[in-house]
């Protein structure tokens, strides 16, 4: 397709080219005849049609593996990373996905001469410009890693774990839903956004189930100061109002229970509530106590 009919597409379907090479092309060939009002069908039709090129698109015999799945879940520098790191100590078997913070960091462009692209610092920069953009781009690695099959080393052990740094739950139910809630989607991005994510999760189902949530609790005013303290560039301009936005998106989901849950296989999932307002890095006894609970939690599942 050349650029010159790059006009016939909207802009959210433009952006989508930060994400993924030749999305125009794609989208053209799926959907020969576009028009603005099946742009949600053919954002599935186009994601359906990449996870089946790129080898990702499961078959429906597949069954759900014996390995217990949990994600970690909580505000911006509430200590998932730290936490992460503990349990990794305490439990050496474990397989953990890490948050791909450095991949949103340096994207690289599909040109011979692209640069990289920080799409986090300019989803901070001009959120209504970028959160779109932003949480497809993380919403879809979240999914990617949710469907990648532990290690063979992993599989072997007793009881097999698998934890993730955030799901592809969080990134709707909290931070893409938060976005909308500011402004920062409008609301045809919105409506998009959920209409992919609804068909993909749908068509995965238990592959992206979670057996449990790890949720790390702290106020904002905490996770603010370990925000500040840990000086990532892109984040200088995130104010406390945010982190307390945040904090409210996560209380809703997974204590008070009162957002709307699209999944009948995460409606009902068993949340830990762990209090991360002290400090566990290095802290022997408070990381003690918060991977017992850990244990106990999962021997209960």
């Amino acid at each position: 397709m050349s650029l010159s009919n790059s006009w016939m597409l909207p802009k959210t379907v433009l952006r989508l080219n930060i994400i993924f090479p030749k999305v125009q092309d794609y989208f053209f060939s799926a959907v020969p005849f576009y028009s603005q009002r099946n742009v949600a069908g053919a954002l599935t039709k186009y994601t359906v049609r990449y996870l089946n090129t790129s080898g990702m698109m499961a078959s429906s015999s597949i069954k759900t593996p014996s390995v217990k799945r949990l994600s970690i879940e909580g505000n911006i520098a509430v200590g998932k990373s730290t936490f992460l790191t503990t349990l990794a100590k305490a439990f050496p078997g474990w397989h953990m996905v890490t948050e791909p913070v450095k991949k949103w960091q340096h994207i690289q462009g599909s040109g011979a001469c692209s640069k990289n692209t920080n799409l986090l610092q300019l989803m901070y920069q001009d959120p209504s410009r970028w959160s779109y953009t932003f949480q497809t781009f993380s919403c879809m690695g979240r999914l990617k890693a949710q469907l990648e099959p532990c290690s063979e080393q992993v599989m072997k052990i007793e009881n097999p774990v698998q934890i993730f740094e955030r799901s592809v739950y969080s990134d709707r139910y909290v931070f893409a839903k938060n976005l909308f809630d500011l402004g920062h989607m409008s609301e045809i991005e919105w409506t998009i956004y959920q209409d992919w994510h609804s068909f993909l999760l749908q068509q995965f189902k238990d592959q992206v189930a979670l057996n449990g949530i790890l949720y790390l609790q702290a106020t904002p005013e905490k996770c603010f100061e370990r925000l500040r303290q840990r000086g990532r560039s892109e984040e200088e301009q995130v104010e406390l109002g945010y982190l307390k936005d945040l904090h409210v998106q996560h209380e809703h989901w997974l204590t008070e229970k009162c957002t709307k849950v699209h999944f009948e296989n995460i409606k009902n999932v068993p949340v830990l509530v762990l209090d991360a307002n002290k400090d566990f890095k290095d802290n022997p006894e408070e990381e003690e106590i918060l991977t017992d609970k850990v244990k106990t939690f999962l021997a209960n599942l």
